[in-house]
């Protein structure tokens, strides 16, 4: 539910934009993203890139609401917050910090946060959201390209509800359903006892392979999670040292998981 928090700015203004006045639409969205920043502090979550992304696109449309004319706005503001959307989204992707990530961490234990199965599924999800609000952009520009005069009022031009309306919902629809059906598939594949996952641990240097093999069994059940435990477990041929502690080495391992008590 926490991304719906960092949507609704977004949220707001598509649904009052066409419908009332656009001063009103985005004053209301504006107002939508400050309070939800503002609530994220108060309650001492860090700054989220949607959220202050959000706060940044809606002063510029509050720029341009306020300076350009009705007809600029109703041909162009509804691609307009759409690349907004879209560059955020793109430039939380570039910096490390995909938007996704940042929502699916709360509440999160941190052997998961830091799992890599964790990070490629929020990744792959946040470019499902990247593509969706791209197909949007283009959409809702293709109006006032083709027609010229084509704006998003038009209750009666085929191009102008499809390409303003129709086909950006369902560029919204369709991104959540693939981030769901992707996080499903992921998360079902990684439990699988056939999936084979890596990690590594630190292990002095002069220990056995049956002391390595110990503490690989160790780590791996911690990073199973409650009620599951790992088997077939494997440490790598050879430790790399660590910088500046020449008595320990990075081991690599592989393993699967299971049901516990499975066998």
């Amino acid at each position: 539910m926490s991304i719906l928090a960092g949507f609704a700015p977004w949220i707001v203004y598509w649904v009052l934009v066409g419908n009332v006045p656009f001063k009103v639409a985005v004053l209301a969205a504006l107002a939508t993203a400050v309070v939800s920043f503002a609530v994220g502090r108060m309650q001492g979550r860090p700054g989220r890139t949607l959220e202050v992304g959000g706060i940044g696109v809606f002063v510029v449309l509050t720029v341009l609401t306020f300076t350009v004319s009705q007809e600029f706005l109703e041909r162009w503001v509804q691609p307009l917050s759409s690349a907004g959307i879209l560059l955020v989204a793109l430039v939380s992707v570039l910096i490390g910090r995909p938007f996704v990530r940042e929502f699916a961490e709360v509440d999160q234990a941190p052997e998961v946060i830091k799992s890599e199965l964790f990070s490629r599924i929020t990744t792959l999800v946040t470019w499902i959201w990247v593509g969706a609000f791209a197909v949007m952009t283009v959409a809702s520009a293709i109006p006032p390209i083709v027609q010229g005069d084509a704006t998003l009022l038009d209750v009666n031009s085929p191009l102008s509800i499809v390409c303003y309306w129709v086909v950006p919902m369902l560029a919204l629809f369709g991104a959540v359903v693939a981030g769901r059906m992707l996080t499903d598939h992921m998360v079902a594949e990684a439990n699988s006892p056939h999936t084979v996952r890596k990690t590594t641990f630190i292990a002095f240097k002069e220990l056995g392979i049956d002391e390595l093999l110990y503490l690989a069994q160790e780590k791996a059940n911690r990073e199973a999670g409650p009620g599951r435990e790992a088997f077939a477990v494997q440490v790598g041929g050879k430790g790399t040292p660590l910088t500046g502690d020449e008595s320990r080495e990075s081991w690599p391992a592989s393993y699967k998981v299971r049901e516990a008590g499975q066998k």
